[in-house]
């Protein structure tokens, strides 16, 4: 079986955490550059990353401040 999870300040901190009982001996085996991989199958539809990618920088005319007051924009609230 195989779990999934990443190093946090040196502990291994699994995405599911209730995914073994407590004091299971485990082995650990580190992924090629310390990433998560996905294997993408041929054919298969691109993820979303890489449809949002194709998005970026696309937006024109917004407020130059718009990432520091994205609350202002988008909620109200006061400006930084």
């Amino acid at each position: 079986m195989s779990y999934r999870g990443r190093v946090s300040n040196g502990i291994v901190v699994l995405e599911n955490p209730k995914a073994l009982p407590e004091g299971t001996a485990v082995r650990v085996q580190a992924l090629k550059e310390g990433k998560l991989r996905r294997k993408k199958l041929p054919g298969t539809a691109p993820d979303i990353w890489t449809k949002l990618l194709k998005l970026a920088g696309m937006a024109k005319g917004l407020p130059a401040d718009l990432a520091r007051n994205h609350d202002h924009y988008a909620h109200g609230a006061p400006r930084r």
